[in-house]
């Protein structure tokens, strides 16, 4: 979130917002989401979990079938999609195939009715703003994959809108010109500093690129939180495995401290386990899964005085340049994941050698079963 946030700083709200197609299919339920201004905010969650539903509600092209939509505490969800103000970049482009470049930038300003002169200052100030000074008497069929996503990210923001939406904007660019696009379009939120909403299934890209983080999943936001909390401290099993590579293990609480820290006994093994709860809200009996991310376990010796400790068998042993990737299986047929830095230091890793895994109580945490 940006430094400068806070509760008089909100820019969009989603209050009591539901979608339904028919009777059956209920794709946003109650949805409650406040965005703050400036922010780079990103709707992230598998296909049909309701994130660009929200996203086509709040640029206009879909209607609520409850709930209402402000944007600067004003009412929006009655007004028509082209009386919003909203910038929009969609998977496709949409780019004019007849038009130039130039043509295409210009659009959103004739439709505006600038003069001629502010255009053209205009449309070279965008395509600079893009890195593609000079091409603006090309054709979308001529550019590349990568230049066609820059012009559809300038003629967004060439009418200078407050807020701007953008549809897995990257879905269609191979993984590098991906990766390297992430970084441009956080630099130009950076330089411009207006609201994004950004809506995307790639976890990586969400990371990666936003400020807060809101997690959809069947119609409902699960957890918005920055995207180190959400990494770190996931408050359900599924933003913990939506969210990254995890080990989920069942177990029940044996004991729980006010603090959230936890005595658990692993399902199946019968070895006692400690772990935090995010929420602090478990008592002893409770059922839970344990999720443990594979970079926050080591191999410990005999003696050491880890917390949780558990021995296993590696199955699998994968080099992946900066590490190793383990698959390791408990006598009680758990298996885990587990990624070792790749160190001059570290022993031979093959397949049926025993190991014992180790990691620390703090990264243990105890979620909904």
């Amino acid at each position: 979130m940006r430094a400068d946030a806070s509760q008089d700083s909100t820019h969009v709200q989603f209050r009591g917002v539901s979608k339904r197609y028919g009777e059956a299919v209920l794709a946003v339920q109650n949805l409650d989401l406040e965005i703050l201004r400036g922010e780079f905010l990103t709707l992230l969650g598998p296909s049909g979990s309701g994130k660009t539903t929200a996203l086509m509600m709040l640029a206009g092209f879909e209607d609520p079938t409850e709930g209402e939509i402000l944007v600067d505490g004003r009412r929006i969800d009655r007004v028509p999609a082209n009386r919003r103000g909203i910038g929009m970049v969609f998977q496709n482009y949409a780019l004019f195939p007849h038009m130039t470049v130039a043509e295409n930038l210009a659009f959103p300003l004739e439709v505006r009715k600038l003069g001629k002169a502010a255009i053209a200052e205009r449309v070279k100030s965008v395509l600079d703003m893009v890195q593609l000074p000079g091409l603006g008497n090309r054709r979308p069929d001529q550019l590349s994959g990568g230049q066609q996503q820059r012009i559809a990210v300038a003629r967004a923001l060439i009418f200078q809108p407050k807020l701007v939406l953008m549809d897995e904007p990257l879905g269609a660019l191979d993984k590098q010109l991906r990766e390297q696009m992430q970084f441009e379009i956080k630099d130009i939120h950076a330089r411009l500093g207006v609201t994004f909403v950004y809506v995307t299934h790639d976890q990586t890209e969400a990371l990666t690129m936003s400020d807060r983080i809101a997690v959809f999943n069947a119609g409902r936001v699960q957890q918005l939180s920055t995207p180190n909390e959400l990494y770190e401290r996931p408050k359900t099993s599924f933003v913990a495995s939506f969210i990254g590579e995890n080990n989920k293990l069942p177990a029940t609480v044996e004991a729980a401290a006010a603090n959230g820290d936890l005595t658990v006994t692993l399902a199946g093994e019968g070895v006692k386990l400690h772990a935090v709860s995010p929420l602090h809200t478990l008592s002893p009996g409770a059922p839970v899964t344990l999720s443990v991310r594979p970079e926050r376990m080591v191999l410990v010796s005999d003696g050491s005085a880890m917390s949780n400790q558990l021995p296993a068998t590696i199955v699998q042993s994968v080099y992946v340049g900066d590490h190793i990737r383990l698959v390791a299986r408990t006598s009680g047929n758990f298996q885990f994941v587990v990624k070792l830095a790749n160190t001059p230091s570290l022993p031979a890793l093959l397949p049926g050698s025993m190991v014992r895994l180790g990691w620390r109580g703090e990264d243990c945490l105890a979620l909904d079963p």
